[in-house]
């Protein structure tokens, strides 16, 4: 059977689908995943067929058309639909997923990708909604872009997700609009908000999340699952450059820096002065990622730059993790078991970096907007207490046990399963 996988964003939202697929294959299951043309040679690297969704992710990013919000509402309007490229990019990437499902058995799709259930219901096949956040309506706690905000009690948590999945779907059916229109006339059956329809034996919704990090709410439906984050787990081919293995033989363990698709390249040399000063401040040596909103510069015996490691292979490697504050990135660094510092953009990473300070693995976050060299210092020398040490190792030493993907996997085969039975 084949299952087709649509991702949408950058690397951290793919790379999940490809440590989900890894589990589908060792139990017999061809996939497929749909993402963007930035990420084809990772994607079939590991074996798997690649569907493009046209356009380079990381350039849009770059152009500005997509903008870093800093509240809730701001992130509802933060893609630019007046933008005509843009517009033209969306709709050609709707037709892109529609293409990929062909032949497929069952979709499992990312909540930006929301074809996928429309599609499916056309085909007659099973659709699994895949998020790598807290989607479903709670009272337990608020949702995910409300996270950092005021609390105001259960009802207020609850109605902070009917936001959030009503101004996600509005988000994501933009484009799935006009190119269904365009292809057939008209918009499907029955065309409304999708997500509350996964929540079914044969249509589920499986998270990407640790449940140590966010507990299951009592009051979610049935078949809303959260097993744990899904980590490719294999990297023994990776094999690190000279310089690299040397680098982290040679002294004490060094402090990553690296802020992702998101980096701000405008400011990349001031950023890159105030992570230097920060470091030197605590005489800490550094890992620093350039490329994400860092400037590349002469290596040092203290500093390395580096381009595209393994965060599952590098980050248990260091004393903390210095980062922009996305669901891939944040769930690397609490695998690896050590402290981390989220400096956030916008949109969920400030729920993150709230997140992590709850939870005693990292210190108090700064938004980028607000960071100096001593604010960053100041929270390195946090990360490095005894207190916050020991909280990271025990929840990384809990994450890792967890087996997310595995479970994930197993789950959506029962589903699909059941769904051919009837």
């Amino acid at each position: 059977m084949l299952i087709t996988m649509l991702s949408t964003g950058t690397r951290g939202d793919t790379q999940p689908f490809i440590a989900l697929g890894l589990e589908l294959k060792k139990k017999g299951f061809k996939v497929r995943i749909a993402a963007s043309t930035s990420y084809q040679q990772l994607v079939e690297s590991y074996g798997f067929e690649h569907a493009p969704l046209r356009g380079d992710i990381n350039k849009i990013l770059e152009s500005g058309v997509v903008k870093d919000s800093d509240s809730p509402f701001k992130f509802f309007t933060s893609l630019n639909f007046k933008n005509d490229e843009l517009n033209e990019l969306m709709i050609g990437g709707q037709e892109d997923m529609h293409k990929a499902c062909e032949g497929a058995d069952a979709i499992v799709y990312h909540p930006g990708a929301t074809i996928g259930y429309f599609v499916a219901r056309e085909m007659g096949i099973p659709s699994i909604l895949a998020c790598p956040f807290p989607m479903t309506p709670t009272k337990e706690y608020p949702a995910i872009l409300f996270y950092d905000r005021l609390r105001l009690g259960k009802a207020y948590n609850k109605l902070t997700h009917k936001v959030f999945e009503t101004g996600f779907w509005k988000m994501a059916n933009t484009g799935l609009k006009k190119y269904w229109t365009r292809q057939y006339g008209q918009l499907p059956t029955a065309f409304s908000n999708p997500y509350p329809k996964q929540r079914t034996e044969t249509h589920p919704t499986i998270l990407s999340l640790s449940p140590s990090v966010f507990s299951v709410p009592k009051d979610w439906p049935q078949h809303v699952h959260s097993f744990g984050y899904w980590f490719i787990e294999d990297h023994s081919n990776y094999q690190p450059s000279e310089e690299l293995a040397a680098f982290l033989k040679e002294g004490s363990p060094p402090v990553y820096v690296g802020f992702g698709s998101v980096g701000d390249k405008k400011n990349a040399a001031q950023a890159t002065d105030l992570v230097l000063k920060a470091l030197k401040k605590n005489g800490k040596r550094g890992i620093i990622n350039a490329g994400s909103g860092m400037e590349e510069r002469e290596n040092s015996k203290d500093v390395l730059f580096v381009k595209s490691v393994p965060h599952e292979w590098l980050f248990p490697q260091m004393a903390a993790v210095v980062h922009h504050g996305g669901a891939g990135t944040t769930a690397a660094a609490l695998r690896s078991g050590v402290p981390q510092i989220v400096i956030p953009f916008g949109n969920d990473q400030f729920a993150w970096g709230k997140r992590m300070n709850e939870l005693g693995v990292g210190a108090e976050s700064i938004p980028r907007k607000e960071l100096t060299a001593d604010k960053l210092a100041n929270a390195i020398a946090f990360t490095q207490t005894d207190i916050v040490l020991k909280k990271a190792k025990e929840l990384g030493s809990r994450v890792q046990k967890e087996k997310g993907a595995e479970k994930s996997a197993e789950l959506i085969i029962q589903a699909i399963n059941t769904f051919y039975q009837r």
